[in-house]
């Protein structure tokens, strides 16, 4: 009888320190300006990283649906690039270790697929996993891309969520890995980017630059991010111009900004900085909680290390 092993393979030459985080982005069903593919696309070419396993496309994806690029040059194929679905060890830019996620999402075998990550999460004993995904909302891109934070990290659903709807949505497989983890009681939190509605179907820089940062606040890794923010100027800068020289869409973003600032007025999140009251800390208490989050640093870096 098939097992949840037989879907991947492990290069055991790798070694992998214990309590990694993980991050996992998979693309495929309703990724909202792009943030995933551009977060896997931008992370693969900035970071270093290497392939520890790799899930067997054969079986788990649908080619009819989502068929492969094959190059032709002039009279004969020149190059085949088979689609990807691997864990891979990587560094951020600080050189902090993590495991990394990323590929298509699988067309079939969810079940056996997740009971093979949870695998893998227990094989290399993951402190903790965080993934990300987007939709499309009636939001202007004036404005910072909201999200929406699920799983057991009460700190970041606390601080950063700024819409908690009651609802049913159409799921992908990292939510079905999600709730398994969840009723584990393993640490998880996923981030769901609230894009605006009319750029959902283009490259939007910002949907990736609020996936990093996501990622950064659930994590503590550092991502370069220059090149994104150059490319999200450049970006705005043309969609300001089309707004300007287009009534009609210049009335839409003006009546979406006036329903998304009424709406935060109600629900901005809690700041992290504040206490229970609200108050900010003194100038003292957050030099002592930095002292405090580096020296964690530097003892896990030992512990790592040790391993």
């Amino acid at each position: 009888m098939p097992t949840p092993d037989d879907l991947y393979e492990v290069h055991p030459e790798i070694d992998i320190p214990a309590g990694l985080h993980l991050v996992a982005g998979l693309t495929g069903f309703s990724d909202a300006g792009g943030a995933v593919g551009q977060l896997n696309a931008y992370l693969d070419d900035v970071l270093d990283t290497t392939v520890i396993a790799e899930f067997d496309a054969d079986v788990l994806l649908d080619y009819r649906a989502r068929r492969p690029i094959i190059s032709f040059d002039q009279d004969h194929l020149t190059e085949y690039r088979p689609p990807r679905l691997t864990l891979s060890l990587a560094h951020d830019e600080l050189g902090s270790p993590f495991l990394l996620l990323t590929g298509f999402e699988p067309d079939f075998l969810w079940d056996r697929f997740v009971a093979a990550v949870l695998e893998l999460v227990d094989r290399f004993r993951v402190s903790d996993t965080t993934w990300v995904h987007a939709i499309p909302m009636p939001v202007p891109h004036t404005r910072p891309i909201g999200v929406t934070v699920s799983g057991n990290r009460f700190d970041l659903i606390e601080s950063l969520s700024v819409w908690r709807p009651r609802t049913q949505v159409p799921s992908n497989v990292l939510h079905l890995l999600e709730y398994r983890l969840y009723e584990r009681g393993d640490s998880i939190a996923a981030f769901v980017l609230l894009v605006p509605h009319y750029l959902a179907d283009t490259e939007f820089p910002a949907a990736a630059i609020t996936a990093i940062e996501s990622l950064s606040a659930a994590t503590g890794l550092i991502f370069p991010t220059d090149r994104l923010r150059e490319d999200s100027r450049d970006f705005l800068t043309k969609i300001d111009e089309q707004v300007g020289t287009n009534h009609e869409l210049g009335q839409l973003v003006t009546t979406l900004e006036e329903r998304y600032d009424a709406y935060m007025a109600d629900n901005s999140p809690k700041s992290p900085l504040t206490d229970i009251d609200g108050a900010l800390p003194t100038a003292d208490e957050i030099a002592a909680e930095l002292e405090k989050f580096l020296a964690s640093r530097r003892h896990g870096d030992e512990d790592r290390s040790t391993t």
